[in-house]
């Protein structure tokens, strides 16, 4: 069992491990909080495309995204989609919806739309495998 003594001299002897260790930690703990505000389940997700005319911006690569997809999904790679945010200036009042492969990256895009003004943005809880996993429709036209 570690005592204190022994902690502080391996933080000390290894100060950028420990540092790398709670940037890590800070990250996923971002990651977290942000994963679960403006989350939605596959369900709650269908219901807003259903009822309130909401829009999926599926992020993943374009290679992924023509195996299957949402239907009426479009695709906005997460690699240029900062520099594609305007072609979704005209779906700014609807609630938008985005979707990747497990709900992980679509964290950072939606973090990107509310940074550009959008309102009603929500990161797919477990993305594409959880709405496969709901039994939920995919089409893979484009």
């Amino acid at each position: 069992m570690l005592n204190m003594d022994q902690l502080l001299e391996f933080t000390v002897n290894h100060w950028m491990l420990v540092l790398a260790l709670v940037a890590i930690l800070g990250v996923l703990a971002q990651n977290l909080v942000m994963g679960s505000k403006g989350g939605v389940e596959p369900q709650e997700a269908t219901a807003m495309i259903n009822r309130q005319d909401g829009l999926v911006v599926d992020v993943r690569p374009m290679a992924d995204f023509s195996q299957g997809h949402i239907i009426s999904a479009i695709n906005i790679p997460i690699n240029g989609f900062k520099n594609q945010i305007d072609q979704l200036n005209k779906h700014k009042g609807k609630p938008i919806i985005i979707s990747c492969r497990s709900g992980a990256q679509s964290v950072q895009a939606c973090r990107q739309l509310k940074n550009a003004g959008f309102e009603e943005v929500y990161n797919l809880k477990g993305g594409m495998l959880a709405w496969q996993s709901a039994n939920l429709p995919i089409t893979k036209k484009q």
